[in-house]
């Protein structure tokens, strides 16, 4: 593995939707709806790039480079405070309710 793939596996970032506390406004989805959608239960969910949605609790989908300003915004904004982004390669949180 090169240096730059090392890197690039580093900065590797997932998002996940905590249901209990998502309040279905939907901001979210408005922002990336590459990456998020909100399901028949009024609830939203991540969708992986087989535009499936990710209907167990804390599964995750990666974020694409191309929308991660998308899905800060939906972080920030949230009123439920219920999307977690995290490093793929430690889980440790970078943007959402439980990033230091």
């Amino acid at each position: 593995m090169s240096v730059s793939e090392s890197t690039a596996a580093a900065e590797a970032l997932e998002v996940w939707i905590d249901q209990d506390l998502c309040t279905g406004d939907g901001i979210c989805a408005q922002y990336a709806p590459e990456v998020f959608e909100l399901d028949i239960d009024g609830l939203a969910y991540v969708k992986g790039e087989d535009d499936e949605l990710r209907q167990q609790p804390g599964e995750t989908v990666p974020v694409p480079l191309t929308l991660l300003q998308d899905v800060v915004d939906s972080v920030k904004d949230c009123p439920g405070d219920c999307i977690h982004v995290r490093r793929a390669a430690d889980r440790v949180e970078v943007y959402g309710p439980d990033a230091e």
